[in-house]
C-alpha cells in the first residue's frame, strides 16, 4: 500500500490543514518518504525521514499523540536532531487503511503562538487531524479502486483482442459503442470510424429488436459483407446485454465462414492420412493403377476410379488426396447411395435458414463448403439423382455451389473425385446418367482391378491382414496352413479385398491354434451337402481371360473391314466404348 498514487490528493489537503491550524505540515508515507508538505517542507518533499524521528515512533506506536516540549517525550529520545531541535511542538497523526498504517500527517510549530494554538486546543485538533487522514484514507481506497478498474479493463482488453472472432458492443439502437481488433481487421474498418457505424451497417438488415430483454441469444446466423471490392462470408453470434432485468444492448461475435469450415474440418479429418503405402499389393496391373494414380494426385482434374464392391475405391481416392499438393486441405467422403434422395441435395449444397420445415436457423454449410481448398469424393457416382447431377455438372463448369432455398451463388475450390462400380457408359445409353457429366468426371479414369485379377497377391494380403486382425482381436495366430491358400486361389472373390478381409477376420476369430487351417473359414468355402474338401485341382478359365481371347478373335476376325471396331462391338454385343475401354483394359495392341 502506498500512497504515490494520490500525491496532490495529499498536498491539497496538507495545505487545507495548514490554512486552518496556521501551522507547518508535512505528511511521510509507510516508508518514511515525505510526500507531501507546507511551509518549510515545501522544499523537502522527496526526502527521506529517519526511522528514529517522531514520524518513525508514530508509525510503530499507530495511535495520535501530541509533543508539548520536543526533546522530553519518549518519541524524541532517539531522534538523530534532539540536540538541535527548533521545534515548539507537534502533533503526529497515523494515517490507517483497513488497520494498516500507510502514513502519518505531521503538524509543527516553530513559534510560541502556533504552540499555544495546538496546546489550548487539543481535543478537537485530534478530532480534527483524524478527520482528514479518513479523507486522505478515502482517497486512497477510492484511487485503488478506480486503479483496480483499469487494471481490469485493460486484461479484459487484453483478454477481448487474444480471441480469434470479432466483438461488438452496441447500444439497443445497434450503434457500436465496443470492440475489439479483430473486428477492425475483420471489417476493415478505421478505428475512428466503426463508433460511427451501427451492426446492420456490417450484417444487414437483421431484426435485432426482437432479441431485447431475450433468454437466449442466436447462434450461427450466416451473412455477407461487402466493403468495395473486399467481402467474405461469415457468421455471427448475437446476445442481450441485460442489467437488473432491462435491455441495455447487444453483444456480436463474428467469425469468417471460411474459418468456421477449418475447424470442423481439423476436428472430423485430423490423423485420417492415407498413403500409397497403404494400398497392399505386388501384382504388375495392380502396382501399375497405383502408377497413375500417383500421377493423378498431382493434377486438379477430376478423377473416376472405377472398380467392383471391395476392391478399394475409397483408399485410391484418399490417398490421391494426401499424394496432391491438397494434403493440408480437408478429404470429405460421402456415399451418394447411402443417403436419401430427399436428403443428398442438402448434404451435398447446404440449405438457406428456413429453406423448410426443421431446417436449423442460420442454415447449414453443405459437404462441398466442408471440402473448400481440398478434395470431396463423391462415392457411388452412379447412384446420384439426375436432378443433382446437373447442380453438379455447374459445379465443375463454374466452380460455385448454390444452397437449397439460397439466392447466393458461393464460389469454391474443390477437387472432385468420385468412384463407382457400375458401368457408366451403359447408364448413359439407358438415360440413367448425364453424358455430359460422364465426360467431366472421366477426364482421368482409375481402374482398379479386382481381387481375381492378382491372385498373385493373396499371399501378401492374408499376412497383412492377419497382423491387423491379430492386433484387433488381441490373438497372436501366426501362421496359415498352405491348403487355406490354395482355397482362396480358387475362390472367385466376388466382395474382393474387403470379404478377404471379413473372411480372415472370421478365420482369427474361430481359430484356437497358432495356424489358420481349412477348417476355420466360413462356410461359403465348403462344398455344399457334405463335409468333402472341394477338389482343388479342376480347370476352370478365368471369365477375364475368356474375355480378352473373345475380343483378341473378333478384332482378328474384323480387322481388314472398313468398321472393324464397330463390326467386332457389334459382335461381342457391347457398344465401341466399351469396347474401347475393355482393349484397354487387357492391354491388347491392335
Amino acid at each position: 500500500m502506498s500512497l504515490d498514487n494520490i500525491i496532490s490528493n495529499v498536498q491539497n489537503i496538507s495545505e487545507a490543514i495548514s490554512s486552518v491550524i496556521k501551522v507547518d505540515v508535512t505528511v511521510v508515507d509507510n516508508k518514511l518518504n515525505r510526500i507531501a508538505g507546507t511551509g518549510c517542507y515545501r522544499y523537502k518533499v522527496g526526502e527521506s525521514v529517519s526511522n528514529n524521528s517522531v514520524f518513525g515512533f508514530a508509525l510503530r506506536q499507530g495511535e495520535s499523540f501530541i509533543i508539548e516540549n520536543p526533546g522530553e517525550h519518549n518519541a524524541c529520545l532517539k531522534c538523530d536532531n534532539i540536540n538541535n531541535c527548533t521545534e515548539y511542538a507537534e502533533v503526529c497523526c497515523p494515517i490507517k487503511v483497513n488497520n494498516n498504517i500507510i502514513g502519518v500527517i505531521g503538524l509543527i510549530a516553530f513559534e510560541e503562538e502556533q504552540r499555544n494554538a495546538i496546546i489550548n486546543n487539543q481535543k478537537n485538533l485530534i478530532k480534527f487531524l483524524n478527520k482528514m487522514a479518513d479523507l486522505i484514507s478515502s482517497k486512497f481506497l477510492e484511487q485503488e479502486k478506480t486503479d483496480k478498474i483499469k487494471l481490469l479493463a485493460k486484461e479484459l482488453e487484453v483478454v477481448l483482442n487474444s480471441v480469434d472472432k470479432g466483438i461488438l458492443a452496441t447500444d439497443n439502437e445497434g450503434k457500436i459503442l465496443r470492440y475489439n481488433k479483430k473486428a477492425i481487421e475483420l471489417f476493415k474498418v478505421k478505428e475512428n470510424k466503426i463508433r460511427e457505424k451501427n451492426i446492420k451497417d456490417l450484417v444487414g438488415d437483421f431484426d435485432f429488436e426482437s432479441l431485447l430483454n431475450a433468454d437466449e441469444g442466436l447462434r450461427n446466423i450466416e451473412f455477407t459483407y461487402h466493403k468495395n471490392k473486399y467481402h467474405f462470408r461469415g457468421v455471427f453470434d448475437v446476445n442481450c446485454i441485460n442489467l437488473k432485468d432491462k435491455s441495455c444492448g447487444f453483444l456480436v461475435t463474428f467469425s469468417k465462414l471460411s474459418d468456421v469450415l477449418n475447424i470442423v474440418n481439423d476436428f472430423t479429418t485430423a490423423n485420417i492420412t492415407t498413403s500409397f503405402d497403404d494400398i497392399i499389393g505386388n501384382n504388375v496391373n495392380f502396382n501399375n493403377t497405383k502408377i497413375e494414380a500417383k500421377k493423378a494426385a498431382k493434377s486438379n482434374s477430376t478423377v473416376l476410379i472405377q472398380g467392383e464392391s471391395g476392391t478399394g475405391k475409397e483408399l485410391f481416392a484418399r490417398s490421391i488426396h494426401f499424394y496432391s499438393n491438397r494434403n493440408k486441405q480437408p478429404f470429405i467422403p460421402i456415399n451418394c447411395a447411402a443417403i436419401p434422395e430427399q436428403l443428398l441435395e442438402s448434404e451435398l449444397f447446404g440449405y438457406a435458414e428456413g429453406s423448410f420445415t426443421g431446417a436449423i436457423r442460420g442454415g447449414k454449410a453443405g459437404k462441398f463448403e466442408l471440402a473448400n481448398k481440398g478434395t470431396i469424393f463423391l462415392d457411388e457416382i452412379g447412384d446420384m439423382p439426375l436432378h443433382l447431377q446437373t447442380k453438379l455438372l455447374r459445379v465443375l463448369q463454374d466452380h460455385v455451389i448454390e444452397k437449397v432455398g439460397g439466392k447466393e451463388l458461393i464460389p469454391i475450390d474443390v477437387r472432385i473425385i468420385t468412384a463407382t462400380n457400375k458401368d457408366l457408359e451403359t447408364k448413359v445409353l439407358e438415360g440413367e446418367f448425364r453424358q455430359d457429366l460422364f465426360y467431366r468426371i472421366n477426364v482421368i479414369p482409375i481402374n482398379i482391378p479386382s481381387l481375381r485379377e492378382r491372385l498373385d497377391d493373396i499371399f501378401i494380403l492374408v499376412q497383412y491382414l492377419l497382423k491387423k486382425c491379430n492386433a484387433k482381436l488381441n490373438k497372436n495366430i501366426k501362421n496359415v496352413d498352405n491348403e487355406v491358400f490354395n482355397v482362396f486361389q480358387s475362390y472367385n472373390w466376388p466382395g474382393n479385398v474387403r470379404e478377404l478381409e471379413n473372411t480372415i477376420e472370421y478365420a482369427v476369430n474361430m481359430c484356437n491354434k497358432d495356424t489358420i487351417t481349412y477348417e476355420d473359414l466360413p462356410n461359403r468355402f465348403m462344398k455344399k451337402n457334405n463335409n468333402i474338401k472341394p477338389d482343388l485341382n479342376y480347370n476352370i478359365t478365368p471369365i477375364k481371360e475368356l474375355e480378352k481371347k473373345e475380343i483378341e478373335k473378333a478384332l482378328k476376325y474384323f480387322q481388314n473391314k472398313n468398321e472393324s471396331i464397330t463390326d467386332a462391338a457389334k459382335a461381342l454385343g457391347i457398344s465401341r466404348a466399351t469396347l474401347y475401354r475393355r482393349i484397354k483394359e487387357h492391354k491388347i495392341n491392335i
